[in-house]
């Protein structure tokens, strides 16, 4: 782990003290040198998953694909979600907008007396090794994650953006990112507010996200590929996740009736496969399938009544405002 933390930091400098920061200084931003420190990791951490997802799952997608005819249009405006967030520009822009929001938010708390708790100080003693504090945190976020992958598909208003992710009908590993930007900020801000009250490290956390982006990544993968009976009960493997995307499937069946919900209405809490990196959550809360299939993906009315939820990145964004609204 040492190893890795330090050819991740002699990356950041080097990128920060030869790019970022001449940058700075000749548009007179010196005074952001420490936030902009911490954006140049998140720089990093994107371009080593963007090399990663290039060098490792790409040819694992030409090896076995599950769709060997795929819409490149679609998967091109895939691309530019991706490099929005992996590249960490989604991340400037909650910078400048709400996480201020959250540094007043949290030094309130701090004056009234009600401080962050340190899961791996509280369990001192079993948490004293990096790795197993490291995976700690891992679980807690994963279970968290969870709960707020299950409200995306129970509430009708979350639904309503959630649903362009789930639309896309050529999934590959670019499809992971492919999220309506308000969706994006209602996520990561309730990622990043407990992220603060159970007091993980900024160095911790951007790891935790690398791993499940990676991990979520190959999930989304066009690729024919499971982890074997004991496999798909520790992490959730490609097929796993896609049997979620599945039309009528994953997240559209009604699992108390087993008959599909009306359109227009948000999928049911009995769906399938809601967990991120663990099927532990699922398997717990009933809502585990682990066939060994591999169907189309997209939304019901897709298919059976031609509902649009857009092609290029505006027109995908507008529409999920307007489904949000009743409008579309």
């Amino acid at each position: 782990m040492q190893w890795i933390q330090n050819m991740f930091e002699l990356a950041q400098q080097g990128l920060f003290q030869w790019v970022v920061q001449p940058i700075l200084y000749s548009f007179g931003l010196g005074g952001m040198l420490d936030d902009a420190f911490v954006g140049t990791g998140w720089l990093v951490a994107g371009l080593v998953q963007i090399a990663v997802m290039l060098a490792l799952i790409g040819p694992l997608q030409r090896w076995r694909p599950v769709d060997p005819s795929l819409d490149a249009t679609e998967i091109r405006t895939d691309v530019v979600y991706t490099l929005l967030h992996r590249l960490g520009l989604f991340r400037v822009a909650l910078f400048f907008s709400v996480e201020p929001l959250f540094d007043q938010l949290f030094g309130w708390l701090r004056v009234m007396g009600m401080g962050t708790v340190h899961i791996d100080q509280v369990m001192a003693g079993v948490t004293d090794h990096p790795l197993i504090s490291f995976v700690m945190y891992l679980v807690v976020f994963d279970f968290f994650d969870y709960w707020i992958h299950r409200g995306q598909h129970r509430f009708d208003w979350w639904w309503s953006l959630h649903s362009l992710h789930h639309s896309q009908r050529s999934m590959t590993m670019w499809s992971d990112n492919r999220n309506h930007l308000l969706d994006d900020l209602i996520r990561d801000s309730l990622i990043v507010i407990l992220g603060q009250l159970i007091g993980v490290g900024p160095g911790q956390f951007i790891g935790l996200v690398v791993i499940a982006q990676l991990s979520e990544s190959l999930q989304h993968a066009n690729v024919r590929l499971h982890f074997g009976w004991l496999g798909e009960r520790l992490w959730i493997s490609p097929r796993y996740h896609r049997l979620h995307h599945s039309i009528g499937m994953g997240h559209e069946n009604d699992a108390v009736s087993g008959e599909h919900l009306v359109y227009g209405h948000s999928p049911a809490m009995g769906g399938h496969n809601f967990g991120v990196l663990l099927p532990w959550w699922d398997m717990l809360f009933g809502t585990a399938n682990f066939e060994l299939r591999y169907d189309p993906t997209g939304i019901r009315d897709q298919v059976e009544t031609g509902r649009e939820y857009g092609r290029g990145f505006w027109e995908q964004q507008k529409l999920g405002l307007l489904r949000l609204m009743g409008r579309a």
